[in-house]
């Protein structure tokens, strides 16, 4: 609560209560038992009332420079965390180093999230840093425009953009752009960026632009474009848990939430959208004798071949 008060001072009980996933009773019950600990905690009343610390007590963590105090903040991995179960102990950690830094450095966290995005790297690829990424970098933390050149996919020349560069993404080692192009917000793969102007010219950033929250929109629809083609196929028990892990997860998802019931055998069929055939057989090969390829009947066909060329190989172990 301390924490709190002292990186939002003011905050209601309700406010308080909320935060900490407690009752209104209890803030006001812990509140008292701080002051009489010797914690300055009060309250105001009316309606612009709330808790708040006498005379700015603060904890003692100084000496943070902007830079730091954005490095500090980009330093996690969200998605990460809440899979290892450390979410609520990153919050408290920011939330410490939040309540310390002093007012003129308190929006320097907010700045970089708005700025910077990691989508976690996979194993065994290394980022690779784009010539130009400095200068896109440069233009994102300033707020300034750029005239940017673009190797267009399948074109033979470039196209030039006047940009405004909201934030940076790293997703498994390729550096992106988030830009307001004109009215639309646009993804540009920096590697592609030919030449890069950093304008003199501010733009005003659009503050209810959520960079994590646009990244995932668009990462899921250009998932979802690839999936061009359908195969119907009978999933086993042992399947249906673990297609999410063999194919793409929200693909696999939405077609399991489709499908009726299991059958007399207790087997489920769906229909899943998929890249194409050629990735459908790599993909659902894995899961071997818990799932039949129903159609099409040229992925049939080649799972048939597939599984009497892995019988004339191992032969009848019977």
């Amino acid at each position: 609560m301390v924490l709190l008060l002292q990186s939002r001072p003011g905050m209601t009980a309700a406010e308080l209560a909320s935060e900490l996933e407690v009752s209104e009773r209890t803030v006001t019950r812990d509140a008292q038992a701080l002051s009489e600990a010797g914690i300055p905690v009060y309250a105001e009343r009316g309606r612009a009332g709330g808790y708040r610390l006498v005379g700015g007590y603060r904890t003692g963590l100084t000496g943070l420079a902007r830079d730091e105090a954005e490095a500090l903040f980009l330093s996690g991995l969200p998605s990460a965390l809440r899979e290892m179960g450390l979410a609520d102990a990153a919050s408290a950690a920011r939330l410490k180093v939040s309540a310390a830094l002093t007012p003129a450095l308190r929006d320097a966290p907010a700045g970089a999230g708005r700025r910077f995005h990691l989508d976690a790297p996979a194993w065994y690829q290394e980022p690779v840093t784009p010539e130009l990424l400095p200068a896109v970098a440069e233009a994102v933390w300033g707020d300034r425009t750029v005239l940017a050149r673009y190797r267009r996919a399948g074109r033979d020349t470039d196209a030039e953009r006047e940009l405004a560069p909201y934030g940076l993404v790293l997703k498994a080692g390729v550096w992106y752009l988030c830009a307001r192009a004109g009215d639309d917000f646009r993804v540009y793969r920096i590697d592609r960026f030919t030449a890069v102007t950093v304008c003199d010219t501010p733009f005003v950033r659009d503050q209810d632009f959520d960079l994590p929250a646009f990244w995932a929109e668009r990462s899921a629809a250009f998932a979802r474009s690839l999936l061009r083609t359908e195969v119907t196929v009978r999933l086993s028990e042992t399947a249906v848990r673990l297609l999410p892990r063999t194919v793409d997860r929200a693909a696999a998802q939405e077609a399991l939430d489709a499908a009726g019931p299991p059958d007399a055998d207790g087997w489920v069929t769906v229909t899943l959208p998929v890249e194409s055939l050629d990735v459908a057989h790599g993909q659902l090969l894995g899961l071997g004798p818990e799932l039949e390829v129903v159609e099409p009947a040229a992925l049939r066909t080649r799972f048939a071949t597939a599984a009497a060329r892995l019988h004339a190989l191992y032969g009848d172990t019977s």
